[in-house]
């Protein structure tokens, strides 16, 4: 009797079982608050992970797609689309009853190379780029028109400085492309939600600039709906107190606020500042790269307190924060693993790589239970 007594504590400190006062899953905690997301793949979209599909039918009410919806996924070619994958994926959202997220339509990664040049490799002229832009957009939104309710339009069009990053999209459209996408999703589903999304909007100068963006495109009336904070974060960055400053100054322009990638990385840093630029590639060094034997309960500890810190902050926002969207289902499936150093073994998520919550599931429980005891 007394074994059994414990194990069924230890199930509830777990959040594995249901009492009237506690929820046992995230959805089911913020449900009124906010949307809980995550991001799928391949495997999950097609019901092949058992033991990560579970869980996403059971603890989120929003998916995002890896890379089912990216440009290089859906149109390699020209003239040529691939749908395969993403209707598989909006018709997983549809049969759980999910808020189905578009990733993304206009980024400087994952788009062929086909796309900027003509059959000759020469550069484009801006009428015929803003062309292919249109027509892919109308294709892949209009697919989807009315199934997907939301869609990250372009994605990191910033520089850390808050200047235009130099993509080809820019030099060869101007600063406006970002406009037209914009202009072009809507012609193509006049009722989604169309986001600006980025990574370190949380750092001031970055911040300016993307509030200077919103600003402009609000001027112009383009209708942009929200912007996506990718919360890409570490155990000491960025602080409650920045997330806070960051969704209240998009949250004042009038905008709704998704955090729309979130994970904490828990390895040493492996450069000077944290960031999610692509191109960044590190060597593999041990030093990086402390826990392949498992994570300490010290360390389980600090990020559950840093999931629990950000989530008192989202849920502060309840209103202007409209949905949460963890990048990934399990430690296992993260991207942390091998970016910027390949090859590691990173614990970024609330589950880990056997798919049973961490302490820091519990910590983010526990701030909408004791938010609603107030």
């Amino acid at each position: 009797m007394r074994m059994r007594t414990a194990a069924v504590a230890a199930l509830m400190l777990a959040g594995l079982v249901a009492t009237a006062k506690a929820p046992t899953t995230l959805r089911a905690a913020y449900n009124g608050d906010f949307l809980i997301g995550t991001a799928i793949d391949a495997r999950q979209i097609s019901g092949d992970d058992t033991r990560g599909d579970p869980l996403i039918e059971a603890q989120f009410n929003s998916i995002s797609p890896e890379d089912a919806l990216k440009w290089e996924s859906v149109h390699p070619e020209p003239g040529i689309y691939d749908f395969r994958l993403a209707d598989d994926y909006v018709e997983f959202g549809q049969k759980h009853h999910m808020f189905i997220v578009g990733h993304t339509l206009v980024w400087h990664n994952q788009v062929p190379a086909w796309v900027f040049h003509d059959d000759k490799s020469n550069l484009l002229t801006r009428d015929a780029l803003l062309e292919r832009m249109r027509d892919h957009i109308q294709a892949v939104v209009g697919r989807y028109k009315g199934r997907i309710q939301s869609w990250d339009v372009v994605n990191e069009a910033l520089n850390d400085d808050g200047t235009l990053r130099q993509s080809l999209w820019y030099k060869i459209i101007g600063p406006d492309y970002i406009e037209k996408a914009f202009e072009y999703a809507h012609e193509a589903d006049p009722r989604a939600q169309l986001t600006y999304n980025d990574y370190s909007l949380e750092n001031e100068p970055k911040r300016s600039g993307a509030i200077a963006l919103i600003k402009k495109l609000q001027a112009e009336g383009v209708p942009i709906t929200s912007v996506g904070l990718q919360n890409h974060d570490t155990l000491d960055w960025p602080s409650a107190e920045q997330e806070d400053a960051t969704i209240s100054a998009f949250a004042a322009l009038g905008v709704k606020v998704v955090v729309s990638e979130l994970d904490i990385d828990v390895l040493p840093s492996s450069g000077p500042r944290p960031t999610a630029e692509l191109s960044q590639s590190i060597l593999r060094d041990p030093r990086l790269d402390p826990y392949v034997n498992g994570l300490p309960s010290s360390i389980e500890q600090q990020q559950a307190a840093r999931y629990a810190d950000l989530f008192r902050v989202f849920l502060k926002h309840r209103g202007q924060v409209t949905r949460v969207t963890l990048w990934g289902v399990t430690d296992g499936d993260s991207w942390r693993n091998n970016f910027p150093v390949r090859g590691r073994t990173n614990y970024p998520l609330l589950f880990n790589r056997q798919g049973a919550p961490k302490p820091a599931f519990a910590a983010v429980i526990r701030v909408e239970t004791a938010a609603g005891k107030r």
